[in-house]
């Protein structure tokens, strides 16, 4: 194989990976917990926080692990995801994305 079908092949490869990451980093993840609700696109920026009119704000150590909760379920989605999607390309691209 000569240079530049290796060359191709990589600039190939690196339009797939930016296309899949875009694809990635316009999608929302709702993250739950029983008060709270958050919303962040595949870049983990917060887009949304909605706190249940149920909540008893007296009750503040309980909505803090409310929000605990509801952030960690959302980063466990946008990193399954994001294996899921991203891990065709090999472990060699880990932590660039």
């Amino acid at each position: 194989m000569n240079m530049q079908n290796i060359m191709a092949q990589a600039q190939k490869m690196q339009r797939e990976i930016m296309k899949k990451k875009e694809e990635l980093n316009n999608q929302e993840f709702l993250g739950k917990s029983q008060w709270v609700e958050l919303k962040f696109n595949g870049n983990k920026e917060l887009l949304m926080v909605k706190i249940s009119d149920d909540v008893v704000i007296d009750d503040k150590e309980m909505l803090e692990d409310m929000i605990k909760i509801a952030y960690n379920d959302a980063m466990k989605k946008i990193n399954d995801k994001t294996e899921e999607v991203m891990g065709v390309y090999g472990n060699s691209l880990n932590g660039l994305f």
